[in-house]
């Protein structure tokens, strides 16, 4: 295998692929890259300090509901639909029996679990 030279679609520079970079990238079944290594640490970076989505949405838009339980105002990273409970973040974790595993609030999610067994 031989070195390649390649454009970046960044910044239209000329980079090198090196033989032993396309042997990596074909081991992790990578296609080859399309931005140069300046440009891809860039693009690396923006990713990494983005808040929320790997670099594409920006902020959460958040929405205002009332928990189902308690009543509290609160706002949810969803739509709610009104079809089914929202709770506040203290009440979804009670119903949740202390776990974090995102969701409405899971009530029928967890009958359905317990009456597998």
């Amino acid at each position: 295998m031989q070195d390649k030279t390649l454009t970046c679609s960044d910044c239209g520079r000329e980079f090198t692929f090196t033989a032993s970079e396309q042997e990596f990238f074909a081991s992790k079944g990578f296609s080859s890259p399309s931005r140069c290594p300046d440009c891809r640490a860039i693009r690396k970076a923006q990713r990494a300090n983005s808040s929320y989505g790997g670099g594409y949405g920006g902020e959460r838009q958040m929405y205002p509901a009332v928990c189902a339980q308690c009543g509290k105002e609160t706002e949810v990273p969803f739509q709610p639909r009104g079809d089914r409970p929202v709770y506040c973040s203290d009440c979804y974790r009670a119903q949740q029996g202390g776990s974090s595993r995102g969701g409405y609030g899971g009530s029928r999610d967890r009958d359905r679990r317990s009456s597998r067994y």
